[in-house]
């Protein structure tokens, strides 16, 4: 199984569309605490636990700090029947670097 990515300008773009996505970060709540662009917080070693509060018909984008767990996090949710997700390539570091310099690297 492949997984998807959206880049952070296109991500940004379909945000200020108003396109109904679910943003759901996968770091540390550490990490979110020190920086984040809104998304639902469910940590990488907890998300297998906690897929019941996700909706299956919901386009969902996964993002982490650089993007290795929110693959991760992709290949486990389409393992269990979740069919429209995709990562945030690069991850908080390219929203940072492409869309808003404020969101603060760690």
């Amino acid at each position: 199984m492949s997984v998807r990515e959206i880049h952070a300008e296109e991500l940004k773009s379909r945000l200020d569309r108003g396109d109904n996505l679910f943003l759901l970060d996968v770091r540390d709540e550490y990490e979110y605490e020190i920086s984040n662009i809104g998304g639902y917080l469910i940590p990488l070693p907890e998300l297998a636990k906690r897929l019941h509060e996700l909706d299956t018909h919901q386009e969902i984008v996964a993002l982490c700090k650089m993007g290795p767990r929110s693959v991760k996090a992709v290949e486990l949710l389409q393992k269990q029947g979740f069919n429209n997700v995709s990562t945030l390539h690069g991850g908080i570091y390219a929203w940072s670097d492409h869309v808003d310099r404020s969101v603060r690297k760690y």
